[in-house]
């Protein structure tokens, strides 16, 4: 097990109210969260439709935390640049919705943002190997995309530990993320195994006091 570090805590606004998205926002800062995170979901790549780069736009005006955009969307290569100019500082895509993976990376790290990409449960690590050396995130879904509300997959949290020794071995600089049934019952042991930044929704909204959920996450005392 990796000694625990500083937590990056990122709610999602998918489990937000979408009818007064500004109480969400303030709701996330309230908390002392770090990032707004961002679904734009499309419809065909999982089965929801959520939002475009007008609703990030709109969050990017109203508040100064970073926003860390998560594209579950086919053909990510045609949204990027709506997407950083609406002001986005994470831009992730699915390894599975993409063929150019390398070309995408280098597109949006042009834009002036941060590169993430994605992997769903049933994508094995190996199969980011040729991509390692040029992201700044790997988000790690821990539940089987499009819907909120759903259990923790934890046999996915093998990846954590894995790309970590890939990491500290080649000297590499990303961070790992989760998302996906991460509660306070499960928070300890996913940051026992060493991730970077913690996503939660349902847990986080769903709380009578999101501050405090926000803090067993994280594992603030």
């Amino acid at each position: 097990m990796n000694r625990e570090k500083k937590i990056i805590f990122a709610p999602s606004l998918l489990s937000g109210n979408f009818a007064n998205v500004s109480e969400s926002i303030k709701l996330i800062e309230e908390a002392k969260a770090d990032w707004v995170h961002l679904d734009v979901m499309d419809g065909v790549f999982v089965p929801n439709i959520t939002f475009g780069h007008k609703m990030v736009k709109d969050i990017n005006n109203i508040t100064k935390l970073p926003l860390d955009v998560h594209l579950m969307t086919v053909h990510p290569e045609n949204h990027i640049s709506d997407f950083a100019d609406a002001g986005a500082d994470y831009i992730t895509f699915h390894l599975e919705a993409a063929v150019h993976s390398h070309r995408i990376i280098q597109q949006i790290k042009e834009l002036g943002c941060k590169a993430g990409i994605s992997i769903v449960p049933g994508t094995p690590v190996t199969a980011l190997s040729e991509l390692l050396p040029y992201l700044d995130l790997i988000l790690i879904m821990s539940v089987n995309p499009g819907f909120g509300g759903q259990s923790l997959i934890e046999k996915t949290l093998d990846k954590i530990e894995l790309l970590n020794t890939l990491k500290n071995n080649a000297g590499y600089n990303y961070l790992l993320s989760i998302d996906g049934g991460v509660n306070r019952d499960n928070a300890a042991l996913i940051r026992q195994k060493g991730i970077d930044v913690i996503i939660s929704g349902s847990s986080f909204f769903n709380s009578e006091i999101p501050e405090f959920e926000a803090n067993l996450i994280r594992g603030n005392k």
